[in-house]
């Protein structure tokens, strides 16, 4: 059976369903799509639930996401999840889009209705949930510094905080040109005025990493073997608190350089968990499948 389906699968019940008990009922699009773990999560949830469906992988090319949502109805699909680099074309293809997905630019969760398609986006609520969940802590009580904040999933986090209302933002990104657009959305939310962009080489970046509770990791630099710490030890202190959203590998450069000093320290395996959760209970509301993505998580990544 195939791992990654094409739109041209979606054609037929007939197609899609081959050689399967259950209907293929949810999706993740992307491009690439392969690697995704959202499969390991929510499978596991709802067999849990006794929810006849399956939830499969779709590679979907760029300019083809509302093609893809209309194969999707056809097929009495109830959603899906969307990764990149869909989120802002996916935004744009929904008929409805819930005002906090709005703000944070991207959906990356995706209802069909009878009336309507409406678009979430967990990715920013699930980042609140991980920071409570890791350090037993409030993010809006926090000083947050987030480095490689021009990126899809810097951007989403660095507004989350801004909507929660932090006392201070640093926003780090190899072309601080890029964040410009992003800084004027973040004021224009109100809830958050000392925010600050930086380049990795201005002189007051080591400053301000030390003005910051929280530090967090939104770039990609951890992914590969050999990658650099994407700040440099010197810069941290004891008293940080640093997240990674990269889970694989569970201690990047920047996580082992924080353990060293004894900084408390945590991977994206929380945001993963907790982003697929509020997901779907926006497809089935009133359940709570945490615990189940939790063991199904712990039992593929060690």
């Amino acid at each position: 059976m195939p791992e990654v389906y094409s739109l041209e699968d979606l054609v037929s019940r007939d197609t899609l369903d081959a050689g399967h008990s259950k209907p293929a009922k949810l999706a993740v699009i992307g491009n690439p799509i392969a690697h995704s773990a959202s499969p390991y999560l929510q499978q596991p949830a709802l067999d849990a639930n006794d929810i006849d469906a399956r939830y499969i992988r779709v590679l979907v090319e760029p300019g083809r996401v509302a093609e893809a949502f209309d194969r999707m109805r056809a097929l009495d699909f109830i959603g899906c999840n969307v990764t990149v680099p869909h989120k802002f074309e996916a935004l744009e293809a929904c008929s409805e889009v819930h005002p906090d997905a709005r703000s944070l630019g991207a959906v990356n969760t995706v209802r069909f209705d009878a009336d309507a398609v409406r678009g979430f986006n967990t990715d920013g609520p699930g980042f609140v949930r991980a920071i409570a969940d890791e350090f037993n802590t409030t993010l809006s009580t926090l000083k947050v510094m987030i480095v490689g904040a021009g990126g899809g999933a810097g951007q989403a986090i660095a507004t989350q905080c801004a909507m929660q209302g932090v006392e201070k933002l640093v926003l780090v990104n190899r072309t601080v040109s890029k964040l410009g657009p992003l800084v004027n959305r973040m004021l224009a939310l109100g809830s958050t005025q000392d925010i600050t962009a930086l380049s990795f080489e201005d002189e007051e970046l080591s400053q301000q990493c030390r003005s910051c509770d929280l530090i967090v990791n939104t770039s990609s630099v951890g992914l590969k073997v050999g990658d650099p710490s994407i700040l440099p030890p010197t810069l941290l202190r004891s008293r940080h608190l640093i997240y990674d959203t990269i889970y694989q590998p569970a201690v990047t450069p920047l996580l082992a350089a924080g353990s060293a000093l004894e900084c408390k320290t945590a991977n994206g395996l929380s945001l993963l968990i907790h982003q697929g959760v509020l997901a779907f209970q926006h497809w089935f509301p009133q359940t709570d499948p945490i615990s189940v993505m939790r063991e199904a998580m712990a039992a593929r990544i060690h």
